[in-house]
């Protein structure tokens, strides 16, 4: 037994006022992106419309996308894409009655809360639900705006009956942690769990007015129920003053709001979702459309933000070229240092076990998205994906 210096009694009274560190991470996949549709424009079929219109701008246009494609991989990654488009286009869908939907009036608001209930009622009967559904309803900036809003949801709510799996609710432009304590109150009437997306669009929503970061008290006034931050590119660039020509997602001043909101959200079981461009892909402005929503869909990535908005069926193409992109080009790497950890092998890298979590997890958005197969994760890491999801919940 060797000779120690410190008191083992007056250790633990020192140590007694401490607790255990906890992280929380988050349940369940996370889908690549969020996908804003008008409620007036929601319909049946708006889901197999948006990935046929996909495959078709994708057909024709195909050599435009090639062009923003890494050479050795164009061809797998078209492959992989259509697949995806036709399989499964949407991955997550935000039926809006917010900024996208506007103010037609409370007989047809009423109206289409009703009926979009009931087309994601038929989706879920049907088996053809996207993984994940929900609405934004509008903000708590006004009373008139508020009392609408709730309304929406109560309409809603009530026409859908028991939400289903992956159902989420999108706050929008939220400024204070009483809303969000509010709108929690307003969620416990309902009797179900439900749990919310708080949208970062406001300055007041990072710094509060006495210098504060607000999105932590957020989150604690949400008392558990808030599951994702979601940044809005255009609100939050016009509050901060910047010109229309300057409110774009790669301006330095939405690069610091999405530092904070992935600094508030880290081991606190919150994903972080970045904004949208409104570069369309339309008309004569594809080519355009899809370099600057492929290269803003990479740069997102690679800032560790994987799911944006789309909102634009043609804006899955480049969605998912970028997304499967990103992962083809690191497996190689990320495999070879994920293998030397579980091996101990050594290399010139020396992971800490938080970087064999984060690569776990990187295969593992890649084999959800489409991006990567089971048998080449296996070929590669030599996991499976017990073995990979095992590695990634460790704390």
């Amino acid at each position: 037994m060797p000779r120690t210096s410190l008191d083992a009694v007056a250790v633990a009274a020192a140590t007694a006022r401490l607790s255990d560190v906890e992280r929380t991470l988050p349940d369940g996949r996370q889908p690549v992106h969020t996908c804003y549709v008008p409620a007036s424009a929601v319909t049946g079929d708006l889901v197999r419309d948006w990935g046929a219109q996909a495959l078709a701008a994708l057909d024709s246009h195909e050599d435009a996308l090639t062009a923003l494609l890494p050479a050795e991989l164009a061809p797998v990654i078209r492959e992989r894409v259509r697949a995806k488009l036709a399989a499964e286009p949407v991955e997550d869908l935000r039926i809006d009655f917010e900024d996208g939907y506007g103010a037609p009036g409370d007989d047809v608001e009423d109206a289409d809360a009703e009926r979009t209930a009931g087309v994601v009622a038929g989706w879920a009967r049907d088996g053809v639900l996207p993984p994940y559904v929900g609405i934004r309803m509008k903000s708590f900036d006004t009373r008139a705006l508020r009392e609408r809003g709730i309304r929406t949801l109560d309409v809603f709510l009530t026409a859908l009956g028991d939400p289903p799996p992956g159902f989420v609710l999108t706050f929008p432009k939220v400024t204070s942690a009483e809303q969000v304590e509010v709108f929690g109150e307003i969620l416990d009437m309902f009797g179900i769990p439900l749990r919310f997306e708080i949208q970062v669009e406001t300055t007041q929503s990072v710094v509060d007015p006495e210098g504060r970061l607000a999105i932590p008290r957020f989150v604690e006034a949400g008392r558990g129920r808030v599951s994702g931050l979601h940044f809005g590119t255009y609100d939050y660039t016009a509050g901060c003053g910047l010109g229309a020509a300057h409110q774009h997602l790669a301006h330095g001043a939405c690069d610091f709001a999405r530092n904070v909101m992935q600094v508030a959200a880290a081991n606190a079981g919150i994903r972080v979702s970045d904004g949208s461009t409104n570069v369309l892909p339309v008309g004569d402005a594809v080519e355009e459309g899809w370099r600057t929503h492929y290269g803003l869909v990479r740069r997102s990535l690679a800032h560790g933000f994987y799911q944006g908005w789309d909102l634009h069926p043609a804006q899955l193409v480049t969605r998912y070229a970028a997304v499967h992109a990103f992962y083809l080009e690191g497996v190689e790497g990320d495999a070879r240092r994920l293998k030397a950890y579980v091996d101990r092998a050594g290399g010139t890298v020396l992971d800490e076990p938080a970087t064999a979590q984060a690569l776990s997890s990187s295969f593992l958005r890649a084999l959800e998205c489409g991006a990567l197969g089971e048998a080449e994760v296996l070929r590669v890491t030599g996991l499976g994906v017990g073995d990979l999801r095992g590695l990634a919940s460790r704390g």
